[in-house]
């Protein structure tokens, strides 16, 4: 052999073991490069469902419309239509099906181009779950790597699961139980054997196979799939014929909407900063709340409908604008919640503080009602100036610009008169009044600075520096409708996972802040103002008690009243505050006292007429007296019956003297005595 054949020979060699060891090297990389069985998690985004009280949806919150199912809760159908139209050597390879690769192959060869995948069920679902749809050699080298991963450490069953609830069909649905619905309206279990056969068809091409792009193109898919499902031995040639010759019946695509969007946003933002964003909007959680749909649709068209005409700003957005929020008593559970007309998201119900105007005396007469003062006492309505802390002078004008002399507790509540409120709340202090609002739920009071709430006017009259939400209000009115006892709203029940575990339960977290006696005294005055006062607007065919509040400009128009089973709060103004005069009507709460009746109406439709609980004992009522005086009239006394009243005391605080004016009445009408 000569030299220079032996340099070949010698430098071939060297070549080949380069190359040799160079693939290995590669290959052995390559291999290393698989996950480990710990990094093999299946996860996928699934939907929330937003829950009323009645188990009615709301709404729900995804970033991929998803819900969760398990394999046997599949139609057999489905699983053999995806099996035969997509895999159908899944139950026989180890995650790679070597011969539909290689024919895959040759195809690509011979189009010059990536036209097929040769993937199998767990390719996809590595595809899916852990790389990207870009079409590279070198994610299908990674894709065959995850695959074998996934084949090891899940079974056939749970492989096909995990495929089952990530499948992309087509319109925003994801998972084969949100196309079932989406299609058919009805659950993946439910699926006739031409149903199910269309999803497994969808799969392939979601924009060119469905039904609702193109029916014909869809039922062509669908027979496809039958005729695989005949070759695989899943179902008989009868079967497919007779599935076959059914027509394509899909139901009417729904537009997504999104009921009482001011309540889900109100929740949202708790939700996401206990669970995380990722887990709201993809977790599949489960949140039952306390709202009533029932309800929410009352008030929304109660509200809507009741509002001035108006206006646009320069937001575009209608002025006024309104709040309506109903709580049951007896629990705190919003039953609804509307904050506005719509078109944004600022939710007037518990994030606008605006003047309460009258609506905020009943924290100055519950204060008085519980010290001691009672329904009959007399005050006198007329000017009074009274000297403010900074020395100044004020006096407190009524709203009809007129003053009424003589007057019992009940008349100055029911009339809502302002001169008398303001008496009340110099009786008693500032600071006492404010502690009753707080203890009965406000928590807007501006109790420090140079400008706050420690006055007269804010008060008797609801010029408040902060104002108050018509949550607190609505909270503050429910301690008398549930006899003394304030209980914070709550709008979430309880919230479960996508497997049902609940993570979280809320009960009603309750505080005996009056007693039944005032509660109940005040909630008899209350349903005068209804009856005979300022709030007529409001009378419903049931016993109800409430108060009227209109800012001295017009500019906040409210209505507060409840029942024993709901309390509402109802109001409305422009959000830069102005005088509500439109077209010439001026607008103000005997508007929001017609918008809480219609409201109320609807709302307890079907709920049983019921009265106020009285106090089993510290009550004595029937008791007769002069409403001129205030003090007890005697039988027989010739005093005119609209001048004398049958009222109720907290036991001890009755009247122990008579009026004398029985007596000079009775003088008065002796013949001799005129003349």
């Amino acid at each position: 052999m000569t030299p220079w054949k032996k340099f070949w020979i010698f430098t071939a060699v060297i070549i080949l073991s380069l190359l040799v060891g160079g693939g290995f090297g590669v290959i052995t990389a390559y291999l290393k490069s698989a996950p480990s069985l710990d990094q093999v998690n299946f996860h996928q985004q699934f939907t929330t469902y937003i829950y009323d009280i009645n188990g009615e949806i709301i709404t729900d919150l995804y970033r991929e419309n998803r819900v969760p199912i398990t394999i046997d809760e599949v139609s057999p159908y489905l699983i053999k239509a995806v099996v035969a139209v997509e895999d159908k050597n899944f139950y026989e390879h180890h995650g790679i099906d070597f011969i539909a690769f290689g024919r895959a192959i040759l195809i690509n060869i011979k189009e010059r181009r990536l036209a097929q995948g040769g993937g199998t069920i767990t390719m996809q679902v590595a595809r899916n779950q852990f790389l990207t749809q870009d079409k590279l050699i070198s994610r299908k080298l990674k894709e065959f790597l995850w695959a074998v991963q996934i084949e090891r450490k899940y079974s056939k069953q749970e492989i096909l699961e995990a495929y089952l609830n990530e499948v992309h069909l087509g319109h925003g649905a994801n998972g084969v139980e949100a196309g079932a619905r989406l299609y058919f309206g009805k659950s993946a279990k439910d699926l006739t054997l031409a149903e199910a056969a269309l999803i497994a068809g969808v799969i392939r091409w979601p924009h060119r196979y469905s039904p609702f792009v193109n029916i014909d193109i869809a039922k062509d898919r669908r027979d496809f799939v039958l005729s695989r499902m005949v070759e695989e031995g899943f179902i008989t040639q009868i079967e497919a014929n007779i599935a076959k010759a059914e027509p394509v019946k899909v139901i009417e695509r729904k537009q997504r909407v999104v009921n009482a969007p001011y309540f889900v946003d109100y929740i949202l933002q708790d939700l996401i900063d206990r669970y995380g964003d990722e887990m709201v909007f993809g977790g599949g959680l489960r949140i039952y709340t306390t709202l009533d749909l029932n309800m929410q649709k009352a008030a929304e068209k109660a509200l809507i409908e009741g509002l001035p005409p108006g206006h646009e700003d320069s937001q575009g957005l209608l002025q006024p604008q309104g709040a309506l929020i109903a709580i049951d008593p007896r629990n705190g559970h919003i039953r609804a919640m509307v904050g506005g007309r719509g078109g944004d998201k600022f939710n007037r119900a518990v994030q606008a503080y605006r003047s309460p105007g009258s609506a905020i005396k009943i924290f100055p007469y519950t204060a008085a009602i519980d010290t001691g003062i009672t329904a009959a006492d007399i005050y006198i309505d007329e000017p009074t100036e009274f000297v403010l802390a900074d020395g100044s002078t004020w006096s407190p004008q009524n709203y009809a610009q007129d003053f009424k002399g003589i007057m019992t507790v009940r008349e100055a509540i029911e009339l809502s008169t302002n001169v008398i409120a303001t008496q009340v709340v110099a009786q008693l202090g500032p600071q006492l009044v404010i502690e009753y609002g707080k203890k009965m739920g406000i928590t807007s009071f501006v109790e420090n600075g140079r400008i706050n709430d420690l006055g007269l006017s804010p008060l008797a009259l609801g010029g408040l520096t902060k104002g108050v939400s018509p949550i607190e209000l609505a909270t503050a009115y429910g301690v008398l409708a549930n006899q003394g006892i304030r209980v914070d709203p709550i709008a979430i029940i309880r919230v479960t996972d996508s497997a049902g575990n609940i993570l979280e339960e809320n009960s009603p977290k309750k505080q005996v802040v009056l007693s039944e006696q005032t509660s109940y005294i005040m909630t008899d005055i209350l349903r005068g103002v209804i009856e005979r006062g300022t709030g007529k607007n409001a009378q419903l065919n049931r016993p109800a008690a409430g108060k009227t509040g209109t800012h001295q400009d017009y500019r906040d128009a409210w209505f507060v009243g409840y029942t024993p089973e709901l309390v509402a709060a109802v109001w409305f103004g422009a959000d830069t505050p102005e005088a509500m005069v439109y077209n010439g009507v001026r607008y103000g709460s005997w508007n929001a006292a017609t918008i809480w009746k219609n409201f109320m109406n609807e709302a307890l439709r079907n709920v049983p007429i019921s009265d106020f609980p009285k106090p089993s004992s510290g009550i004595v009522e029937g008791i007769p007296i002069d409403i001129k005086t205030g003090l007890l009239v005697r039988d027989n006394c010739p005093l005119p019956k609209d001048e004398i009243r049958y009222e109720i005391f907290i036991k001890g605080t009755e009247p122990k003297e008579y009026s004398p004016r029985c007596t000079q009445y009775f003088w008065q009408t002796l013949p001799f005595f005129n003349n």
